[in-house]
């Protein structure tokens, strides 16, 4: 496990690192759904995670900026994937909430970074180098899985990244996209969630078993009494 406080780390002192970075770009959210989407992806997937770490050492950035560059201004040298998640890392640093993920004190690049589409996708899709938003997760961030999810198209596509670049994956037979080192699939739930009725995207297990949100379970609980006390 690599932290800020690394040893290896001390020698990059000159450098920046969370505290020190601006965690806004100032610019407002493009799509209202991105907050309850992110919202429903880390409730459902937790107990998931809670077994993957019990030490608790994972991290998960919504709408956080993942510093891969030193520029001016600071923010042109990030990117704020609307939801990832990051193995084996400490989910606080120095006693502190983290401000933003600085590649550059941590080394260790996320396992999925998701990007949810508010236009006609180009944005998250663009290869140009540099400042392009595939790019720049190919070529320097490089999460093992990039995904784009429309809600427009109720579409979402899966990239892993093999032999040094991204492979588009194929859905499996149940529509889902398994991404074994966390054991689950990635796919698109049509339902209702916050009083809103959309296909929102979804952890599911490896059987095809939907991922529940606490409140889906508490609610599952209930009818499972309600209907155990109905047999007495």
């Amino acid at each position: 496990m690599t932290s800020a406080t690394n040893p290896a780390t001390e020698e990059l002192t000159p450098f920046p690192d969370h505290t020190q970075l601006p965690d806004s770009n100032g610019t407002f959210v493009k799509n209202w759904q991105e907050h309850p989407q992110s919202i429903l992806l880390t409730d459902s997937i937790t107990p998931v995670l809670q077994q993957l770490h019990p030490d608790g050492q994972y991290c998960i950035g919504q709408d956080l900026g993942i510093y891969w560059r030193l520029t001016d201004p600071p923010e042109k040298g990030a990117e704020a994937p609307d939801w990832f998640y990051v193995p084996n890392v400490p989910p606080l640093l120095d006693g502190q909430t983290r401000r933003s993920y600085v590649l550059w004190r941590e080394y260790i690049a996320p396992l999925i970074v998701l990007e949810f589409v508010s236009g006609d996708g180009s944005e998250e899709r663009d290869k140009t180098p540099w400042t392009g938003k595939f790019w720049i997760y190919e070529q320097v961030i490089r999460p093992a899985f990039y995904g784009i999810y429309e809600a427009k198209k109720a579409s979402v596509e899966l990239y892993e990244f093999i032999g040094g670049q991204y492979q588009l994956l194929a859905a499996n037979e149940r529509g889902h996209y398994p991404i074994p080192p966390l054991g689950v699939e990635l796919g698109i739930w049509q339902g209702q969630y916050q009083n809103v009725e959309l296909p929102w995207l979804r952890w599911w297990d490896l059987q095809g078993n939907l991922l529940l949100t606490g409140n889906e379970r508490a609610e599952q609980e209930r009818q499972r009494a309600d209907r155990l006390a109905a047999q007495l």
